[in-house]
C-alpha cells in the first residue's frame, strides 16, 4: 500500500494537470439528465436546429437507460424514477433521433405506464410538459401573481421566499397567469404515456389549512391600493422586471438553468418573439454551460468553477504546496477577481452590509453564498497572514459580509438571511421546503464556525460564535449526527458540525462531540470506509449505501481526526481504505455527493474525489505524522 505522502503527491499531480490557464478548475458539475432533457425540449420548441448538440444530448440520455427501460437519479434508487423516465422518453422522441418503435423506448413506455403514467409524475415534470403542450391540464399554481406587489412588512411577501424560489417563481407566475404553452410541428404525441386513471383533486384543494393560507394571501392583495385590473398589470410588469433585472452578463437568469428555461417561456408568454435578443442570449448562455463527460455533452445546471477553485487552492496549501507556487498564485488571483462588488437581493434582509461574498460560478455576479465565501477566504488566508496586501481588502470585506449574514437563530444559511418563514412550507408546492426557504443548516453553520475558529482572530467568546455553537447543539439529531442540507447527507452535516465545534474550542470530551464520534464509528463499513445513500435525504434519516465512497469516507475521517487527540483504530482503518482506493473507478465514484432537492435533484461533483481525500490525508499527516 502507498504511504500518506505518496497518496498526497498523486492527488496534487492530478490537480496540477487539471488546472485551467486562468487559474481555475472547471471540473464538471453533473446534475443527472434533467438539464440535457430540457435543453432538447427547449431547442426543439424554439426551432433552433443545433443538431450536433441535440444528437449528442440524446445519445447521452439513452446511454444512461437501465435494462428495464427506466432512468434513475442515483444507483440504488430502486427500479427507476418515473418523472425522469417520462422526461427522457419525451426528449428522445422530440429529438427526432429515436422512434417510439425502438425497443428501448418501448421498454421505457412500459415502465412509465406500469408506474402510473404522466398523471403520477412530479409537479416539475408536469410544468415542463404543460409548457410544451403535452400535459392535458394547464399549468396552475395557487399563488396569485399579485403576491409580488405585497410590501415587505406583510407576513408573506415575495422576498420571504428563498432566492432560488424567487428566481423560479417569478417566471412560473407569469406563465401560469397567461396559461401559456407552445407546441411545434415536431412536437410528439405522448398520449401513450397516459393511463387515464382518476387521481382526484390535489390534496391542497381539500385542506382547510391551505384554504386559510391562500385566503390570507388574497386578503393581502385586496388591501393593495388600485383597481384589480391595474394591480394585475402592475404585478405582471413587476415580475417581468424582476427577471430582466437579475439576468447575468452571459444572459442567464441568476446563472441557473431552471430559472433561465422558465424565463424564456415567460417572455414568450408575454409576446416576445422566439428570436428576441434577450431569449437568444439566454439560450446561448445555457449552451455555454456545456461540458463533456465520457465523450458526450452535458448541459450543467450552472458552473462550479469558483467553488472548485477555492476548495482546491486551500487544500493544496494544507497539503504543503507553497502559496508562492504558480498553481496557488494563479488560483488565488482568479478568486480575488471573482469577489462580488454588486448588491444582490441578500441586501433586502441584510441592509446594513456591503458586498464582500463569493458566488458558486464564474458567471455569478449578484448571488453570493456563505459556503463559497468561507471557502474562498480559506484559500487566500495564508497570503493575508503573510502581508500580501492584494488580498487584505478582500479579506476584510469577506469577513464583514459573513458575520452580517448570520441568522437571528444563530445559524447560517446558504444565500440569504432570515428567509425561513414557516408559513411558506404550507404552500402546495412539491419539495417546497427545498425551493421556497433557506434556513440555517448544520453543514454551513459548522463550516462557517470552522473558518472563524481556524483562520481568524475572532475570539471564541464572540457572541456570534457562541450563538452558532448553540445552534449546532440544539439541532443535533438524537443519534448524535447532524443533517447536512447541501450534501449527502448525515455524514456531510456531521463532518461540518464536528469540525466547526472543535475549531471554536469545544473539547473532544464534550457530550455533543462524543455522541457524534460514537455515531460515526458505528456506521463505518468493514472495509474501513463510509458510504451513505441518497435515500437518507428522502427519508430524513441515515440510510447506509452498503458500500464505501472516497468522498464520504474523507468527510467521516476528517471529523474523527478533528475530534481525536490520537489516531484511533477507526481512523487508521479509514486511512488505509482511502490510500488503497485513490484510483478507484466504479459506480461509487459517480454517485451523487451533493443535493439540491430531496428525491429530485442530485449533484455529482467530479472534483470531490481529489479534493476531500487530499484534505483528509493532509489533516492526518499534519496532526499525527509530524
Amino acid at each position: 500500500m502507498i504511504t500518506t505522502n505518496q497518496g498526497m503527491d498523486l492527488l496534487i499531480e492530478r490537480l496540477k494537470k487539471d488546472q485551467s490557464l486562468d487559474g481555475s478548475w472547471n471540473y464538471p458539475f453533473e446534475t443527472g439528465l434533467t438539464t440535457d432533457i430540457y435543453m432538447i425540449v427547449l431547442l426543439r420548441t424554439l426551432e433552433i436546429n443545433d443538431e450536433n448538440l441535440i444528437k449528442g444530448l440524446a445519445e447521452r440520455i439513452i446511454s444512461k437507460q437501465e435494462k428495464n427501460g427506466a432512468w434513475k437519479l442515483f444507483h440504488d434508487e430502486g427500479d427507476g424514477n418515473l418523472s425522469t423516465s417520462t422526461e427522457a422518453y419525451y426528449a428522445l422522441v422530440y429529438s427526432g433521433y429515436f422512434k417510439k418503435e425502438d425497443p428501448r423506448l418501448q421498454a421505457a413506455q412500459k415502465f412509465i405506464s406500469a408506474n402510473g403514467g404522466i398523471e403520477k409524475t412530479s409537479i416539475f415534470t408536469k410544468t415542463m410538459l404543460s409548457l410544451t403542450g403535452q400535459y392535458k391540464q394547464p399549468l396552475f399554481i395557487p399563488i396569485p401573481i399579485e403576491l409580488i406587489l405585497l410590501p415587505l412588512t406583510y407576513p408573506i411577501n415575495f422576498y420571504q421566499f428563498s432566492v432560488y424560489g424567487r428566481s423560479n417563481l417569478a417566471p412560473i407566475m407569469i406563465i401560469a397567469d397567461k396559461q401559456f404553452s407552445k407546441k411545434t410541428e415536431k412536437s410528439p404525441d405522448l398520449s401513450e404515456l397516459y393511463t387515464h386513471r382518476e387521481y382526484g383533486q390535489d390534496s391542497w384543494q381539500r385542506s382547510p389549512e391551505m384554504k386559510s393560507l391562500l385566503t390570507y394571501l388574497k386578503d393581502g392583495v385586496e388591501n393593495l391600493i388600485g383597481t384589480p385590473e391595474r394591480l394585475h398589470l402592475l404585478a405582471i410588469d413587476r415580475a417581468k422586471k424582476y427577471m430582466l433585472d437579475h439576468i447575468e452578463p452571459d444572459g442567464t437568469l441568476y446563472s441557473y438553468f431552471s430559472s433561465t428555461f422558465l424565463m424564456i417561456f415567460a417572455l414568450l408568454a408575454l409576446g416576445h418573439a422566439k428570436n428576441d435578443p434577450v431569449i437568444t442570449k439566454a439560450v446561448n448562455g445555457l449552451k455555454s454551460m456545456k461540458t463533456e463527460i465520457n465523450g458526450r455533452p452535458h448541459i450543467q445546471y450552472t458552473t462550479a468553477s469558483v467553488w472548485n477553485t477555492s476548495l482546491i487552492s486551500f487544500v493544496l496549501q494544507l497539503a504543503g504546496v507553497s502559496q508562492q507556487s504558480s498553481m496557488v498564485e494563479k488560483a488565488n488571483h482568479y478568486l480575488l477577481e471573482h469577489q462580488h462588488h454588486k448588491f444582490g437581493d441578500w441586501v433586502i434582509h441584510n441592509p446594513n452590509s456591503k458586498p464582500g461574498g463569493w458566488g458558486f460560478s464564474t458567471i455569478n455576479t449578484i448571488n453570493p453564498d456563505v459556503d463559497d465565501t468561507t471557502a474562498s477566504l480559506r484559500a487566500i488566508a495564508r497570503g493575508v497572514r503573510t502581508n500580501h496586501t492584494s488580498g487584505n481588502e478582500a479579506w476584510e470585506r469577506g469577513i464583514k459580509w459573513l458575520l452580517s449574514m448570520q441568522n437571528d437563530d444563530g445559524g447560517w444559511a446558504g444565500f440569504e438571511k432570515n428567509t425561513n418563514n414557516k408559513l411558506l412550507k404550507r404552500l402546495p408546492i412539491e419539495k417546497g421546503e427545498f425551493l421556497l426557504i433557506d434556513p440555517s443548516c448544520a453543514d454551513i453553520t459548522g463550516r462557517t464556525l470552522e473558518f472563524f475558529g481556524n483562520f481568524t482572530n475572532i475570539s471564541k467568546n464572540n457572541q456570534s460564535i457562541k450563538n452558532g455553537i448553540e445552534w449546532l447543539y440544539k439541532n443535533q439529531e438524537k443519534d448524535g449526527s447532524w443533517y447536512g442540507r447541501w450534501g449527502i447527507c448525515y455524514i456531510y452535516g456531521t463532518w461540518g458540525a464536528v469540525t466547526g465545534l472543535t475549531a471554536t474550542g469545544i473539547s473532544p470530551s464534550h457530550p455533543s462531540l462524543q455522541r457524534a464520534v460514537t455515531w460515526l464509528k458505528g456506521i463505518q463499513n468493514e472495509d474501513g470506509g463510509w458510504g451513505e445513500s441518497c435515500h437518507s435525504d428522502i427519508q430524513r434519516k441515515y440510510i447506509p449505501l452498503h458500500t464505501s465512497t472516497l468522498t464520504q469516507t474523507s468527510w467521516a475521517l476528517d471529523a474523527l481526526i478533528a475530534a481525536s487527540p490520537k489516531p484511533t483504530k477507526e481512523i487508521q482503518k479509514g486511512i488505509s481504505y482511502l490510500l488503497a482506493s485513490l484510483e478507484k473507478d466504479d459506480w461509487t465514484t459517480d454517485y451523487p455527493k451533493g443535493q439540491g432537492m430531496a428525491g429530485g435533484f442530485y449533484i455529482h461533483y467530479h472534483s470531490y474525489r481529489y479534493i476531500f481525500p487530499l484534505l483528509t490525508l493532509a489533516q492526518y499527516k499534519n496532526k499525527f505524522e509530524r
